[in-house]
This record gives C-alpha cells, structure tokens and sequence, in this order.
C-alpha cells in the first residue's frame, strides 16, 4: 500500500538520510521486528538495550512510510474521550490506557533526551476546545474524570479561552503534558543508536511470510529469509496479511505546512490544538517555525483518490488557520495526504493475537498518539520476550 502522498514533508525537511541495505543473505538473531518507522525503532531500540540481538526489515527505506507522513503531535489524550471509553471498555481497561499513553509521551522526552542529536522534541501545552456548544457539558465531565484519575487537566471558560488565543470557543480543556517531535529524525536516531548493539535494519526488503517452526519463527521475505526466536510485527496499516482478520478501519487524513512565520501572536506557548468535532482539526508548531495543520480526514478510498484531494484540503486547511489566528501571516509551504487505522474502541493493539502463534507480538498504534503508544508498547513486547509481565499488557491486548 501506499501509505502517503508521493512524498511528505518529512522526507522533505530531513533528505533521504543513509539508505539501509536489502538483506543479502539468510539471517539468524532473538528478536526479528518487521517494520522500521517510529514503532519498529522505538521496538529494536528497547529490545537491544535488553541484550538482545535484533534485526529490522522493512520494505521501504526505513522511515519512509507513515512515519513520514505522522503530524506527530504526541498527547495523553485518546481520540476516544476517556468518558466513552469507560462506556466501551471497562473503567479499569480505560484508565490504565490513558495512563499508558501519559506515560508515553514522558518516555519519549526520555528517549529524546538519550540521542545524540537534536529530534525536534518540545514539551508544548495541549488546547482540546469544544467545536460546538453541546460539548461543553461533556468537556467538563470529561476533565473531572480525568482529574478523578490524577490525569492533569483544567477547564477554561470562553474568557480565559480569549486570554490565550485569538479564536474563540465555549469552553476548552487545558494540560500541560504534551510535546511535539519530528518523527522522521526521531526513528533515523534510534536506529543509529541501535546500530551500535548487536543490530542490523534491511530496506527495500518485503516480508512475505511469517512462519511459526518448533524451534524458531521464519520471515520469508522477498530476499532471504530470517530466523528469530520472537517476532514483533510493527507494519503499521499495512498488518493485515499477518492477521486472521482486519482490526482496523482505514481513513485518509491531509495536512499543511506553513513557510516559517514571523510570530505566534494569539497562540499561546505554542500549545498544541484539537477541537471535539469530528473529524477534528488539529495543529502543531515547529522548532523552525512553522505551523504544521492537519484534519479533514475521508473513508480511504485508495492511493490515487487521496492524492488528488491534497490540492483542495489543503487549501481548507489553510484558510481554516487563517480564521483562527488572523494575527499571523501565513504562506503554504506544502501540503500531503497520508493513510491510518482506526479501531472500533479508539484502543491500539499489543501482544500476541489468540489466533497467532505466542512468540509472534503485534505493536499496532493505532488511532492518535501511535508515537507514545509505540513506547509503551516497546515495553510491552520486550518484557513479553524476557518471560515477564508488564504493567499494560492488558490494556491493549486483542481479546479485549
């Protein structure tokens, strides 16, 4: 599939970077993780620090795709309000996810702050407004459960709303436990600190076949094959061949990036932004400021459909930030469209499927913040491999 416009801006911003080789040979180590955008790393990086000895393939470049085309605004916040996900899952199965995700996003400081260079990771403030005046009631109600949960989060009338930015909203929810990251350096960092363990990543190499043997599991792929004690699939929306049976819905998703701007009047801390409607619009700042806006998503159709509706969301997504921060002289820099699942609760999958053999461990991050998901989920499947437990293990498991 695929999973983003002919090319996305990361790609664009950061270059092709050093291109990892096809696999040339029958290869044999612990742990094979398929797949080497942001989960796949997050994945190897923890699983070699372990001991490990780990090898990565991917069938593109590594990086090259969603993770090329992710916004990468990373939150505690799931798109399922914490409210609706009691409702659907359990209040204990609910809690512990957006706690998982909390935790996420502090990891990834960690992560970031362990690298050799910079990743473009900010701490910002997180802005979640109501779109209409009947969420008000529901926004409150979701900040008092949070709280309740010891999740930080505080309300914001219209008023204070109006101190802070220059659109306006009924009422908003207000967190300081946010950040933003450029993914593409994020994962190509983690790979090369991986690089230094007993690693190796192969690209432009496609795995066909994941084969469970008495002593080891297989990946055939279209190049060799490799032989691992435990397998971790991190394929991101492209999973579905290593399943029984779909998890996920497929959505297209558009964003735009600004030219740098001059300043961020009315644009409090920079915060990150979301709204209650949805599909809901969202955006983010970057370290070269710039204002990266997202949303509009559509059904996924194929390739070519969302492709040719870049054009016209972005320029939707652009007179959008217009309106709300007039303030700010914006120029379109570029605009592209990208693929990604949503499952029917909001929940991402990690673990083995009851269906799969055990020694073979999915790590989808699904829905928002895949990225803090994804260091959670590394954690997961690592303790998983050693033969011990983790904290979450339960919270995004398949037979929920």
């Amino acid at each position: 599939m695929d999973l983003t416009s002919p090319q996305a801006f990361w790609l664009l911003r950061n270059g092709l970077g050093e291109v990892a080789p096809p696999l040339s040979r029958d290869r044999r180590c612990d742990v094979a993780v398929v797949g080497a955008g942001i989960t796949g790393a997050l994945v190897a990086d923890t699983l070699s620090a372990a001991g490990l000895s780990v090898i990565a393939v991917d069938r593109r470049h590594p990086a090259h795709g969603s993770t090329s085309a992710s916004t990468a605004l990373l939150q505690y916040e799931l798109d399922t309000p914490l409210t609706e996900l009691i409702d659907k899952v359990g209040r204990e199965r609910a809690l512990q996810a957006y706690r998982a995700c909390f935790e996420g996003v502090r990891a990834i400081g960690r992560i970031a702050r362990g690298l050799k260079r910079d990743v473009g990771f900010r701490r910002r403030p997180s802005l979640y407004y109501a779109s209409r005046s009947r969420d008000v009631d529901a926004l409150r109600q979701e900040c008092t459960v949070r709280g309740q949960a010891g999740l930080p989060c505080e309300v914001l009338d219209e008023k204070e709303l109006g101190t802070m930015v220059d659109f306006s909203a009924p009422v908003a929810l207000w967190s300081n436990t946010a950040a933003e990251v450029d993914p593409w350096r994020l994962t190509r960092a983690l790979l090369e600190r991986c690089s230094r363990r007993d690693f190796a990543v192969f690209g432009r190499t496609e795995v066909t076949e994941i084969v469970p043997r008495k002593s080891d599991v297989e990946l055939r792929t279209n190049r060799g094959s490799v032989r691992a004690r435990n397998v971790v699939v991190a394929a991101g929306y492209e999973v579905e061949r290593f399943l029984p049976k779909p998890v996920a819905k497929l959505h297209s998703t558009f964003a735009l990036v600004t030219e740098p701007v001059k300043s961020f009047d009315g644009w409090a801390r920079r915060c990150l932004i979301w709204e209650s409607a949805r599909p809901y619009l969202y955006a983010r700042t970057t370290p070269d400021n710039r204002i990266i806006i997202g949303g509009e998503d559509v059904p996924f159709r194929n390739p070519a459909h969302r492709d040719a509706l870049v054009p016209a969301k972005g320029a939707t997504l652009l007179e959008k930030a217009r309106r709300m921060f007039p303030r700010i002289e914006m120029e379109p820099a570029y605009a592209w469209g990208g693929t990604f699942g949503e499952t029917e609760d909001g929940l991402p999958y990690v673990g083995p499927h009851p269906e799969c053999d055990p020694r073979v461990h999915f790590a989808l991050g699904y829905g928002a913040n895949g990225i803090p998901i994804s260091a959670i989920a590394a954690e997961i499947v690592t303790t998983a491999v050693l033969g011990k437990s983790h904290r979450y293990r339960d919270a995004f498991a398949f037979d929920r």
